[in-house]
Formats: structure tokens, C-alpha cells, sequence
């Protein structure tokens, strides 16, 4: 992880996505939340803000199709009516799609605005969300540096056999259409954070990273670098996720506008909002859900886990091609640090990497606990990581702006 800024920091962190603002200030020297929540619904007909301070939970209500500005302005009197502004040193903005730009987290300037913008062509719903989010914030927070922390960066060390599409190689040369992967600062964090459980250097390990939430991606870890990640040019290539269906045959898009009259809004609406989990179940996105109906007897329920499953245990064994060694599986996100069952099924599919799962260990690394699942004599071994974004999202915008 990055180093340690020197005094206490507070970090204002905001990731905003299109319809929707989550926000917390945290302690850049500890990870703790000082104040966190989620403004969703903008834009709709009843957005609201819900904030958790000091443990109590609070909604504020908004005026009907309010959107990210007025969000943030209520944001900035919330801040200062808690009296946490003179301890704000400054906003650090989670930005999706930094193509091949940035490498690194940067001071945001005119001459980044230009790069993210550029970017936003690949992946458009989340970009131009992100680049609402610092303009407002900017307009808003106008005494504090701003710092953009991109989820593309960590994968820019991936060499160009993992990262090319097989395509004319212009179209890679004049725009930029290749794989550029996601999740990037979860797998950073959780990557490290697995080292210091199992007393591993990190330029001398070897992990399988499986970010698994209503988006999911894995990533193939080496010696503390991406090698290789499932996701692409967009967050859709890859695992089975929530609402987006991973890997399919290209040739599926001519067969829904010529046999179908599907048109381009309605694949790309197909494939990121109806598919996944939810399209294989017909029942939610959700997996708990979806688990708790499998246990029920549900068929589709059981084939979309199984499906689901199938689909990341060949992930995870596929990137032993890049690695050779492993030295563990990490399983964060949403559902890859309290789903028992999936990981379950994900292990004994992978039995011939010689991870043995201890069943208890299993159980109890639920609700944010961390820990090893494997037994003591498995020749890789198998570890739950609560992952936490927000803080590396702090940590990186306090030390770049600690010197100014």
C-alpha cells in the first residue's frame, strides 16, 4: 500500500456513477469513516442521501430530478454542519476508464479533464458520471486539491499478448480498442493486504484476485503487478456478473439485428441490464436471492449459481497460465467475502490446484471478516479480504497533495 501520510489526513471520497453518488470521508492514516453514504435516485422522481456519522443513520430527502450538482452542495452544508470541513485536506474521486493516459493517481488539472474525457468514449455511462462528479465537486470544494484514482491504472502493467483483441491492430492505433480491465484498485488493495496475512513479500507473490459484487472481475497478480484481468475494453467482458452477461459470441449481435431487429440501444440494454444472474434466474440480480431460492428448490436458481460458478473457477485456472505458481485465491467484493455457498462451489472445482477447504473457516469469514478458508495443508491456499477502495482512494489523494 501506499505510504502513510505523516499527520492525521482527512479525505474526502466520491465516486459517483449516473445515477447515483456515494461518499465518505475518511482517515487516510487508518481506513476509518469519519462519515459515509449513499445520494441515489438522482435525476429520478424521489432521489434521497442516506449517511451513517458516529453510528447513527440518517435520510435526507431531495426535491424530485435533483442531480450530482445539488447533491454535492448538500454534501458541503452536511460537512460543515458536523463541523468536519477544516479537516478536509482533500477530495479524491474514484474514475472508472483512465485508458492508456494514467498509469498512476493524479492531481486533477485541465490538461487530466482532457485525458478523462477522452476516455469517457470507452465507457461513456460511467465517465461522463465521473466528470460531472469532479465539476461539481471543484465548484464546490474550491480551496481543496482534487485527485483522480483510476480503476484502469493497476492493469497498466499488463503486456500487450494479455491486453490486445485480436482485431486489424488500427483499430488499437487510432482508437484505443483494447482490454483495459476494472476493479483495479480493489485487486491493488486486497492484494497487499493477503501478503501481510500470509507474511509474503509482495514482489514475491503470486494471487488470484476475485473481485466478486454486481460487477465481478478477476485478476491474475504477479510479484504485485496485473498480469492479466478478466474485464476489457469494458466492464462487461468477462465472468458472469449481476445484470451483465460476461463472454458471449460476438456473432450473437448479428443474429439480434438481422433475425430479431434487435437495434444497437437494445443489445447493449440486453447485455448490461437484463442478463447475468438475473437474466439465467428470471427471479434478481441479487445473490442472496438467488441462494436463498436454489436452497428452496428453484431450478433456475441453482443453474444460474452453478452457471455463475462454472464460469470463475475456469477463470481462476486459466490465469495459472500467467502465473505458474500460486500462492493463493482471494475472494472480495460484495459477494466473494460473505457467500460461503459460491465460494464452496468455486474451491472444490479447483481442487487440483491442491486448495483444501476447511468448512468452518468457511462459515465464519462472513460480514467482513477476514481470514484463511483453506486448511493448513493445502498447497495454495484460499483467503476472504474485505475489500476497501475508499481507503486507497484516500490514501493515494493525501500523499500526492500532502506537499502543495
Amino acid at each position: 500500500m501506499p505510504t502513510l501520510p505523516k499527520k492525521p489526513n482527512h479525505v474526502l471520497v466520491l465516486n459517483c456513477g449516473s445515477s447515483s453518488l456515494k461518499f465518505a470521508i475518511i482517515d487516510a492514516n487508518t481506513g476509518k469513516d469519519i462519515i459515509s453514504g449513499l445520494a441515489e435516485r438522482l435525476g429520478a422522481d424521489a432521489p434521497s442521501i442516506k449517511y451513517k456519522f458516529k453510528g447513527e443513520k440518517t435520510t435526507i430527502k431531495l426535491a424530485a430530478n435533483q442531480a450530482h450538482a445539488h447533491v454535492i452542495d448538500t454534501l458541503v452544508d452536511l460537512i460543515k454542519d458536523h463541523n468536519l470541513d477544516e479537516q478536509l485536506v482533500a477530495v479524491g474521486h474514484r474514475v472508472v476508464h483512465g485508458g492508456e493516459h494514467f498509469t498512476q493517481s493524479v492531481l486533477i488539472d485541465e490538461r487530466v479533464i482532457v485525458g478523462i474525457t477522452q476516455a469517457a468514449t470507452l465507457a461513456p455511462l460511467h465517465g461522463h458520471a465521473n466528470l460531472l462528479g469532479i465539476s461539481s465537486a471543484q465548484a464546490s470544494f474550491k480551496n481543496l486539491p482534487q485527485v483522480a484514482v483510476f480503476d484502469t491504472a493497476f492493469h497498466q502493467t499488463m503486456d500487450e499478448v494479455a491486453y490486445l483483441y485480436a482485431l486489424p491492430y488500427q483499430l488499437y492505433k487510432d482508437f484505443g480498442v483494447r482490454r483495459y480491465g476494472f476493479h483495479g484498485t480493489s485487486h491493488f488493495y486486497v492484494a497487499g493486504q493477503t501478503a501481510k496475512l500470509l507474511a509474503l513479500p509482495i514482489e514475491n507473490s503470486n494471487f488470484i484476485s476475485a473481485h466478486l459484487g454486481n460487477g465481478c472481475s478477476v485478476c491474475a497478480i504477479k510479484n504485485g503487478k496485473s498480469v492479466d484481468t478478466s474485464m476489457g475494453l469494458t466492464p462487461l467482458e468477462g465472468l458472469i456478473m449481476g445484470t451483465r452477461c460476461g463472454d458471449i459470441d460476438p456473432g450473437l449481435f448479428n443474429f439480434l439485428t438481422t433475425q430479431l431487429d434487435y437495434t444497437a440501444q437494445q443489445i447493449d440494454d440486453l447485455l448490461n441490464q437484463k442478463s447475468g444472474l438475473l437474466g439465467i434466474s428470471e427471479l434478481s440480480n441479487d445473490c442472496r436471492t438467488i441462494e436463498e431460492a436454489a436452497i428452496a428448490g428453484n431450478q433456475q436458481a441453482m443453474l444460474a449459481l452453478n452457471m455463475f460458478c462454472y464460469r470463475l473457477a475456469k477463470q481462476i485456472a486459466a490465469y495459472m497460465v500467467p502465473l505458474q505458481q500460486l500462492d493463493a485465491v482471494i475472494f472480495t467484493g460484495g459477494i466473494g467475502e460473505n457467500s460461503d455457498i459460491i465460494r464452496d462451489k468455486v474451491l472444490k472445482q479447483l481442487a487440483f490446484l491442491g486448495i483444501n477447504l476447511d468448512p468452518q473457516a468457511n462459515l465464519d469469514a462472513r460480514f467482513g471478516q477476514a481470514g484463511l478458508i483453506s486448511t493448513a495443508d493445502s498447497r495454495s491456499k484460499a483467503v476472504v479480504m474485505p475489500t476497501n477502495e475508499e481507503w486507497v482512494i484516500a490514501l493515494d489523494a493525501a500523499n500526492i497533495t500532502k506537499e502543495l
